[in-house]
């Protein structure tokens, strides 16, 4: 878990020069650099999105993904987390929530973490990881010089999500091949795309309780291979 505890600290460290830089920054200009970051994540979405082997496993993972989150209401339960965090460290700050879920989903979703996470758990390679650690320090700095302190919070999702996977890597790996890692990546970059969407203002889509469909990618993919 090597990796996982330095993409946590990366996180936090960040996170914490850019809470520093904030206290400088005009309100319009956060405003902007919210802007800024939500169109730079929507390509960063497009591009992963294009990586799909198989369309039609996205569209299948993405709906039957949503039918269980909106059903288990993940996306409630997250931004719960957030006020429970917002009341004992947010000194009323409103935008400590969307900071919190925004950084968290954008930092567990995408393969480099399922893929780091393995190869951390597997061999003690956390390279992977350790170029993820960076590219999160960088959006963790600038989003907490936009959305505050809620963003630092977000270390913990990533040592849940990632230490799971680390520490289950032995019986994971077999599991997945190319192609499920693709479909993934692609799935992921969806998500990613919506939640650069919600950053903007632009519309309000629930990307939390779109993520059982990462769950459901590999079975999915495993049954069109399946099929004649």
């Amino acid at each position: 878990m090597t990796g996982t505890i330095i993409n946590a600290a990366a996180i936090i460290g960040a996170g914490l020069l850019g809470l520093a830089l904030r206290k400088g920054i005009p309100a319009h200009i956060s405003r902007t650099m919210q802007d800024g970051l939500g169109l730079l994540i929507i390509i960063i979405g497009v591009q992963y999105g294009l990586k799909a082997d198989n369309l039609a496993v996205i569209g299948l993972s993405l709906a039957f993904g949503a039918a269980i989150g909106e059903w288990r209401k993940w996306e409630a339960r997250l931004e719960t987390w957030g006020e429970q965090l917002q009341n004992r460290f947010g000194n009323g700050n409103s935008s400590f929530v969307k900071g919190f879920v925004s950084a968290t989903l954008l930092f567990c979703v995408g393969a480099m973490a399922v893929v780091g996470s393995l190869e951390d758990g597997l061999t003690g390679n956390y390279q992977i990881l350790l170029v993820k650690s960076m590219l999160d320090g960088i959006f963790s700095m600038l989003f907490a010089a936009s959305m505050g302190a809620g963003v630092l919070f977000s270390a913990i999702p990533v040592l849940i999500y990632q230490g799971t996977i680390s520490l289950g890597a032995g019986f994971i790996k077999p599991l997945l091949t190319d192609v499920m890692l693709n479909n993934i990546t692609a799935l992921g970059g969806v998500l990613i795309a919506g939640l650069g969407l919600n950053i903007l203002g632009v519309t309000r889509i629930r990307v939390a309780n779109l993520l059982p469909g990462i769950l459901l990618v590999p079975l999915i993919t495993l049954i069109f291979q399946i099929l004649p």
